[in-house]
């Protein structure tokens, strides 16, 4: 006849270690995505920065270029002149 007290202990058993294997599952996939949100983090405020010094060099370059057409032949600034239709 068997252990009748070993029965009902094994389906238990394997339900713990079901259990187990999905939360372990689980925290790996959560070390991976929290890894992934550290290194995306990490490129934001490096792109952050990088527009930044961009938006400052296309400030420079504006600048530069309205004093030039101010040098050549002393009218308003292209970039700061209404188009003809307004």
């Amino acid at each position: 006849m068997g252990c009748p007290a070993a029965s009902p202990l094994r389906p238990m058993k394997q339900e713990e270690e079901k259990m187990t294997d999905r939360i372990e599952h689980l925290e790996e996939q959560l070390a991976f995505l929290t890894k992934t949100v550290d290194e995306l983090s990490d490129v934001v405020a490096r792109q952050t920065l990088e527009i930044d010094r961009l938006g400052r060099s296309v400030g420079m370059l504006m600048e530069r270029e309205a004093e030039r057409e101010v040098g050549e032949g002393g009218q308003i600034p292209l970039a700061d002149q209404k188009p003809p239709h307004w």
